[in-house]
């Protein structure tokens, strides 16, 4: 559907909902919900799943984990709800991933955005985001490292849109070169070879 018709006001407002959505820090607030304690002061101090998952408790990590991926979903589904087509959805999911890197609430301090990533892309394009989400899964089943799986999952994803002619391939390419910025610690430490493996208590 094309949005050539909708104002500039229009798309702006679909930004600014999207990033308020994806800037709320679910890891932080079901880390309180637990009685965890400020994730912040935990492990990492990242606001994400991983840095969750480092409490030992599950149930929180897998709520935060859904949370997050949902926010750069809803974004994008409700852009779309509006009728204001697939260019206002792709900018509704990379706001929210914006809101969840750099969130508002919390003095822009957020986290390193990979499950607001596979959220928004299951939405944009959801072939696409299978294919990342599997990668994921299997880069992380052979290294049992997060964040290398991470970085292959955000890598290919842009390609593989780009292969199946979806949509939002550009936002997609955005979000995943963000995506490895914001693991530029986690890179040295691959290179390293003192990245931490998925479960341990004090990784970064």
């Amino acid at each position: 559907m094309s949005d050539m018709g909708a104002s500039p006001g229009l798309f702006a407002l679909i930004a600014a909902a999207g990033y308020l959505l994806g800037s709320v820090p679910f890891g932080v607030l079901m880390a309180r919900a637990f009685g965890l304690g400020d994730l912040r002061k935990i492990g990492s101090g990242n606001i994400g799943a991983t840095n969750v998952l480092r409490t030992g408790n599950r149930a929180a990590a897998a709520l935060t984990l859904t949370l997050d991926a949902a926010k750069g979903a809803v974004a994008v589904m409700v852009a779309r709800a509006a009728g204001l087509g697939e260019d206002a959805a792709a900018l509704a999911g990379l706001a929210a991933f914006l809101g969840h890197l750099f969130p508002v609430w919390i003095g822009f301090r957020g986290g390193k955005g990979v499950a607001t990533f596979l959220g928004t892309l299951l939405a944009l394009a959801p072939l696409a985001g299978v294919a990342a989400c599997a990668t994921w899964l299997a880069t992380a089943a052979v290294f049992r490292i997060s964040s290398l799986s991470a970085l292959v999952a955000a890598a290919l994803a842009p390609l593989v849109m780009i292969a199946l002619g979806a949509e939002g391939a550009l936002a997609a390419a955005v979000m995943a070169a963000l995506v490895c910025v914001r693991h530029r610690a986690n890179i040295a430490r691959l290179r390293a070879g003192t990245e931490p493996r998925i479960g341990a208590k004090g990784g970064k």
